[in-house]
């Protein structure tokens, strides 16, 4: 895998004061709010599955 991607923003306080934290692969560290967080990919999802509530006949993505 290349190099570790990056959030644009903090999940709490939407700034854009981080940086990489001392805590290991994935884990950040905002200096606005002082809050540190871990980011982690879970895995591709399959294509053709639809998951409840979204599906055509659900109008779960409909706006």
């Amino acid at each position: 895998m290349s190099e570790r991607a990056a959030p644009f923003y903090c999940p709490y306080c939407g700034d854009e004061d981080l940086r990489p934290s001392e805590e290991g692969h994935g884990a950040w560290e905002c200096g606005a709010c002082n809050r540190a967080f871990r980011l982690k990919f879970l895995g591709l999802l399959a294509q053709g599955i639809d998951r409840p509530g979204t599906g055509p006949d659900t109008g779960g993505d409909r706006i």
